[in-house]
């Protein structure tokens, strides 16, 4: 980084800051545990003479068996992509117009928890509802280990509470669908012929303005073969939503490509190591009472604002990468 030019190819020089930090995020802790420990045998000794000084060494013990245990977390996090950003979509399903306010109040959680954890977000695709909330909504999610924490929300999550949208009161389900893909940069090779591929055009939605829906600027891109689907119309350009497109087509081949080893994994520990996409993983409640838990993990958390805002979401994400371990030290 120090060296003359570092800065001329920004795309790359970003990837390398991205690389540093994720290394930082390892090797800081396990310095800090090394020289802590040192110290620590110092405190034990002192503690000897003086009473005082145990609840120091308490206090000490606990904080380093705190980042203890989110070194191993993150060493569950071993997986080809894991240390990717992550492009992650969300798409309103059953549940009418609640099922729209549901989508768009996930994709505000999992924007704030990203901002709570130092990650950056930009935002890829966003379909308006008419009535309220969004139809789909795409993010990049970029920092380090993103992906690797992300992945394990894949799948359905619902809400059950009573109905701002209905004016007898009543209680309404509603469905939001997540899909987690690697954010790949172009070092990686990922084959796509673009003979499968169909690129339909088709005018931006927006908030108004002289140029909006004046042009075909949005980009659709299906892949034929797997009849996968990704938009983009939130660039300025028809070529930049291309690009961008694109982008987020060879993020889903690799998720695909990644599926199919988990697969293989599933059948060799006999056991399935997660919860694939269309399957419900998490119910959250505001009716009866407030309380949102993981179908999977049985993870608990009473307050269901602290999840909303993102504050008390990565006691999930946890608890998934836990399961997993435990689910293929069981295989093995």
């Amino acid at each position: 980084m120090g060296e003359p030019g570092f800065w001329d190819d920004n795309e790359s020089a970003q990837k390398t800051v991205v690389d540093l930090k994720s290394l930082k995020a390892i090797v800081g802790p396990m310095d800090e545990l090394h020289s802590s420990a040192e110290d620590l045998t110092a405190l034990f000794e002192m503690a000897e003479e003086d009473d005082s000084i145990a609840e120091e060494v308490t206090s000490e013990i606990v904080r380093l068996e705190k980042i203890l245990e989110e070194l191993g977390l993150k060493a569950l996090l071993n997986g080809p992509n894991d240390s990717a950003g992550a492009i992650l979509s969300i798409n309103a399903r059953d549940g009418g117009t609640d099922a729209n306010d549901w989508a768009d109040m996930m994709l505000r959680m999992y924007s704030a928890w990203a901002v709570g954890e130092g990650f950056t977000i930009e935002l890829l695709d966003r379909q308006e509802n008419e009535e309220a909330g969004i139809n789909h909504a795409s993010i990049a999610v970029r920092g380090s280990m993103a992906y690797g924490y992300l992945k394990g929300e894949e799948g359905m999550h619902r809400l059950v509470r009573i109905s701002p949208f209905n004016s007898e009161g009543k209680r309404q389900t509603s469905f939001a669908a997540v899909s987690v893909a690697p954010e790949i940069d172009d070092s990686i090779e990922i084959d796509i012929d673009e003979k499968d591929v169909r690129e339909d055009r088709y005018r931006a939605g927006g908030a108004g303005g002289q140029h909006v829906n004046k042009t075909d600027s949005a980009i659709r891109l299906t892949h034929l073969p797997t009849n996968i689907v990704v938009q983009c119309q939130n660039e300025r350009s028809q070529h930049q939503n291309r690009a961008t497109a694109w982008k987020m087509l060879r993020a889903k081949m690799a998720r695909l490509e990644e599926e199919k080893r988990e697969a293989e994994d599933a059948r060799k520990y006999e056991s399935q190591a997660r919860t694939g996409f269309g399957s419900q993983i998490r119910n959250y409640f505001l009716h009866p009472d407030q309380r949102v838990k993981d179908a999977r993990t049985g993870h608990y958390v009473g307050n269901f604002n602290s999840v909303l805002d993102g504050s008390e979401l990565q006691g999930f994400l946890d608890a998934f990468l836990r399961l997993k371990a435990g689910k293929i030290a069981a295989g093995s």
